[in-house]
């Protein structure tokens, strides 16, 4: 039987309700996956900024201490 004998009903992708029930088992399990994800990445940004001050604060002491100057190397970002 060649492509075009093959009933069209068999070429399609699953039927409905297969393809509801897998997606609703896909987003079941990867619910909390991505919930953790996006906590881990809002944690990131946190961290990150907080870097970031502590960066600027060090910055500013280094400059406090050595007399560093408006015109000098360390500049605040």
């Amino acid at each position: 039987m060649s492509s075009e004998q093959v009933p069209a009903i068999s070429r399609r992708a699953p039927h409905a309700p297969v393809r509801g029930a897998l997606r609703a088992v896909e987003t079941f399990l990867l619910s909390g996956g991505q919930r953790t994800a996006r906590r881990n990445a809002w944690a990131a940004v946190v961290a990150d900024r907080q870097r970031a001050r502590d960066r600027r604060e060090a910055e500013h002491e280094i400059a406090a201490l050595t007399g560093a100057g408006r015109g000098s190397a360390v500049r605040p970002r």
